[in-house]
């Protein structure tokens, strides 16, 4: 019984373990870390991928995968930042209209996806380069500069000691685990990503469910590209590249099941926190950035081998 709660308390609580001493083992090496100014930026930029990790979890537990998540941040930032510069509409407005583009453009991936039963991996596969391209033609190529005083408060002001980008965040998280732990949609959720086939069975439509979910994710990454834009105060044509590799390593490093159906918000949290701390850590330390991405893409694959070790021993 005492191991089995030891057993418990390791799979629940590791990813926390593991994040507290990586910021030990940093701030020991680099004192500066802890410094007031740094953790500022480092959950500064830590929202942005966070806000897309969290739609990522909504599709990763019902067993899906979506690819267009950096391309569709980056075209919803430029489509904010032309709409206000180029078209002359108030800030509100040029928000709006690429947010409602991004929900539209997961209903797509979603129907298509279920529909006419191609998996989501190559339906966004494909939207990420349709995204991309998209955004690449509207901006010619070329960086749109945006001063709007009212459009960079979103992702450089501060209500009081707290960057705007991470009360953004907290509110999506909040949103989000509300939404899985507390409403009917959750359970669902969960339950489609569990076993699709009994959830069918029982009268519920998988269908609905994840094209529902393919709508959040893609309007977290355009709540995230809006974000991004505000923050540089421009809309840059290689903006948000490989931000689906990042959401992606956010929510499997966190604990939540590549193969869907077990997981949660709050180990997306854990992850995507992990992964900000070492990248500033790396960074602080002038480890090269292609290093990195090696490293990201090891604990990738080790967390999803240790997934899938863990649902064999279940079985």
């Amino acid at each position: 019984m005492r191991n089995q709660w030891i057993q418990i308390l390791v799979e629940k609580y590791m990813m926390l373990l593991v994040l507290l001493l990586t910021c030990i083992i940093i701030s020991i090496i680099k004192p500066v870390f802890l410094t007031p100014m740094n953790l500022t930026n480092v959950l500064r930029q830590v929202s942005m991928i966070g806000i897309i990790a969290v739609g990522m979890t909504f599709v990763i537990l019902s067993a899906q995968l979506d690819l267009s998540v950096g391309s569709v941040a980056a075209l919803v930032g430029a489509l904010a930042s032309g709409l206000q510069v180029r078209s002359n509409l108030s800030t509100s407005l040029g928000v709006m209209i690429p947010l409602i583009l991004a929900v539209v453009i997961g209903l797509i991936s979603g129907i298509i996806t279920t529909k006419i039963k191609v998996h989501s991996f190559i339906v966004t596969l494909g939207m990420l380069s349709i995204a991309r391209g998209f955004m690449l033609l509207y901006t010619g190529g070329r960086r749109i500069d945006i001063l709007i005083p009212s459009f960079e408060y979103i992702g450089a002001g501060m209500i009081g000691p707290v960057p705007v980008p991470v009360i953004i965040y907290l509110s999506v998280i909040i949103v989000a685990a509300y939404t899985l732990s507390k409403t009917r949609f959750g359970r669902y959720v969960y339950a489609v990503g569990g076993n699709a086939e009994a959830t069918r069975l029982s009268g519920i439509s998988v269908d609905k469910i994840r094209i529902i979910v393919m709508s959040i994710s893609s309007f977290t990454a355009g709540l995230s590209g809006i974000i991004l834009s505000a923050r540089i105060s421009a809309a840059d044509p290689a903006m948000a590249e490989g931000w689906e590799l990042n959401a992606i390593a956010a929510v499997i490093i966190g604990g939540t099941s590549l193969f869907g159906g077990q997981g949660g918000i709050g180990k997306t949290v854990i992850g995507t926190l992990f992964l900000g701390v070492l990248t500033t850590g790396l960074n602080l330390m002038g480890v090269s950035p292609y290093y990195q991405m090696l490293l990201i893409g090891i604990l990738i694959v080790v967390a999803v081998v240790i997934d899938r070790l863990k649902r064999r021993l279940l079985m």
